[in-house]
């Protein structure tokens, strides 16, 4: 399964040879790696390089060491978490330009948007209309309820994604939604008028999913959150 690692990049060429053998299946979940003795011999190299090496597969996700007398590297199932963490990660810190944020949510809402136009059910319609009245009822409380207004606008855009039946948008926009809070927290001024005008784009990109009316919803959406991104936008600059 393995070879004689590269000797003048040893040290990637051994998480190459590994990884590619996890994402190929050739490792599945569970399947242990063989001993160190044994893949120090295949790789031909030292103990600290391998045990460097592993530690790596193991931050991305896709090995778990185990310790004992029956430890050592475990094979861990390959999910779209582990795919997106790193990502994620950029967002939560804001590592990630928030114009570049916003320009890659224009695009990405608006595609979902018109997915969930073209796919949704009677019983999709529902939950949407339920997480509406949610954000609705907290509108109606004022700003005191403005993070769990925001709470509410986040589970609805997922519900969209879910909707969407993409599981590579679902994943991404789940890390994004996750993490996206705290670009709010900084930049997002707290007001009643922001509040009314999130909530009627909601009710508009809802009816526009019910109405099945892909090219309406995909363009409200798009507008939604270069709006937003715009507010946020000018409190950057001019620090209200």
């Amino acid at each position: 399964m393995f070879q004689q690692a590269k000797q003048s990049r040893i040290f990637q060429d051994v998480i190459r040879q590994i990884e590619e053998a996890i994402l190929q299946g050739r490792l599945k979940a569970g399947d242990r790696l063989p001993s160190e003795r044994e893949l120090k011999d295949i790789f031909q190299t030292s103990r600290g390089t391998l045990r460097e090496a592993l530690r790596v597969l193991e931050q991305k996700g896709l090995i778990a060491i185990k310790t004992g007398v029956n430890g050592g590297p475990v094979v861990k199932e390959v999910t779209t978490h582990q795919v997106s963490e790193s990502l994620a990660l950029l967002i939560r810190y804001q590592k990630i330009p928030l114009r570049d944020l916003a320009e890659f949510r224009e695009g990405v809402e608006g595609i979902v948007a018109g997915l969930a136009a073209g796919r949704a059910e009677k019983k999709d319609i529902e939950r949407l209309k339920t997480l509406l009245e949610d954000a609705r009822r907290h509108l109606e409380n004022g700003v005191s309820r403005w993070d769990d207004f925001i709470e509410v606008d986040n589970s609805l855009h997922m519900a969209l994604a879910n909707i969407a039946g993409n599981q590579v948008y679902e994943s991404v926009l789940r890390m994004v939604h996750d993490n996206i809070v705290r670009y709010y927290n900084r930049f997002l001024e707290k007001k009643i008028e922001i509040m009314e005008e999130n909530y009627r784009d909601l009710c508009d990109i809802v009816e526009s999913i019910e109405g099945g009316r892909k090219d309406r919803a995909r363009l409200i959406a798009r507008d939604h959150v270069k709006r937003f991104n715009r507010f946020m936008e000018e409190k950057k600059i001019y620090g209200m």
